[in-house]
């Protein structure tokens, strides 16, 4: 059974993920404006620190975001690109998905061979 301090954690991150999906249906930019806030990554690192309040881990998971949020990048630039290009929908994100996990896995690859710790 869940406990309560972990369906209360889930329960306001998916308020926040509802929030961006209804305000993208009245306005692309500030559905975009919210959902470009690190919030995943503000939530992550409060949920972090109130469950262990170690603060090295949160510095060590913030510089882990910063180089994977390199290859997330594709995603924003592709997904669109695919769509305007008269792409479907579900073959453009499946497409743009597959990209952007390919492009992890290379800077996942990578950043050790250039002295990078994640």
């Amino acid at each position: 059974m869940l406990s309560l301090s972990l369906s209360l954690k889930a329960l306001f991150s998916a308020v926040i993920i509802v929030a961006v999906a209804e305000l993208g249906k009245r306005s692309s930019f500030w559905a975009a404006a919210l959902a470009s806030l690190p919030l995943t990554s503000l939530l992550a690192f409060v949920w972090l620190y109130l469950d262990t309040g170690d603060t090295e881990k949160i510095a060590a998971t913030a510089g882990s975001i910063f180089w994977l949020v390199i290859p997330s990048l594709l995603l924003f630039v592709l997904l669109p690109w695919l769509l305007r290009s008269g792409w479907g929908f579900w073959l453009a994100l499946l497409t743009s998905s597959v990209a952007t996990a390919l492009a992890y896995a290379l800077m996942v690859w990578l950043l050790p061979r250039l002295g990078v710790t994640l």
